[in-house]
C-alpha cells in the first residue's frame, strides 16, 4: 500500500512528493489547496493538458517557460494568439512543442473568451462541479481514481462550451491541483491546509 510516508522533515506526505525537491514544493505549497482567478484557473487546465502523456515534473520544470511564452496565461491575450505564435511556440525550447497541445491552448482561450462575453467565468464554471459529499479521504494512492462523475460532467460541460483536450482525466487533474477536490491522503500533514 502506498500510504502517506514521512518526508525530509519527518511530516508525513502523499508519497508522491517524495520523488524530488520540485515536487515536494509543489506538494507542500499549491496541490490541492483552493485557487481561484481565470488566468490562474486557464493556467492549469493548460499545463495538465500539457502534461498529458508526460510527466507532471517536466510540466513543473518548464511552468514559468510557459507562463513566458503564454503571456502569463492572460486569456484575452491568448485568445488573439493566430498562425504566427504557433509557430512562435512551436519554436521555444522552453516549453512542450506540441502543435495540437499548443492550438488547443489558444482554442481554449477562445472558449474562454467566449464565457466571459456570457457573464460567465471559467472560476465558476469549473468550482460549480465541486462535489457535494467530499467523502473520507484516501488512505492510499490506490484509492484514487483517474476520473469521477463531477470530473466526467466537468468535461462534457467544457467541451459543449468549446473547450478541447479536456477529457475527463485532465479534468479531475485540474480539479485535483486547484483544490476542487482534497486528494491529499489521509494523515499527510498539508491535507487540512488544502481544506
Amino acid at each position: 500500500m502506498s500510504g502517506v510516508q514521512p518526508g525530509p522533515d519527518g511530516k508525513p506526505r502523499c508519497p508522491w512528493a517524495l520523488g524530488s525537491e520540485d515536487y515536494l514544493g509543489y506538494h507542500d505549497t499549491e496541490w490541492g489547496r483552493p485557487l481561484h482567478g481565470e488566468a490562474e484557473l486557464f493556467e492549469r487546465l493548460t499545463l495538465e493538458a500539457f502534461q498529458s502523456g508526460l510527466s507532471w515534473l517536466t510540466i513543473l520544470r518548464k511552468r514559468e517557460n510557459f507562463r513566458r511564452a503564454f503571456d502569463g496565461f492572460e486569456i484575452e491575450r491568448v485568445a488573439e494568439y493566430g498562425p504566427k505564435d504557433v509557430e512562435r511556440l512551436l519554436g521555444d525550447a522552453g516549453i512542450v512543442r506540441n502543435r495540437r497541445k499548443i492550438e488547443a491552448a489558444i482554442a481554449n482561450a477562445k472558449a474562454a473568451r467566449e464565457l466571459h462575453a456570457k457573464g460567465d467565468t471559467l472560476d465558476g464554471l469549473i468550482w460549480s462541479f465541486a462535489p457535494e459529499d467530499p467523502g473520507s479521504p484516501p488512505e492510499s494512492l490506490e484509492d484514487l481514481e483517474p476520473t469521477t462523475t463531477e470530473s466526467k460532467a466537468l468535461a462534457k460541460e467544457l467541451k459543449q462550451r468549446g473547450f478541447v483536450f479536456v477529457g475527463p482525466t485532465t479534468v479531475y487533474a485540474t480539479m485535483e491541483a486547484i483544490g476542487v477536490v482534497n486528494d491529499h491522503l489521509a494523515g499527510c500533514a498539508f491535507r487540512r491546509v488544502a481544506d
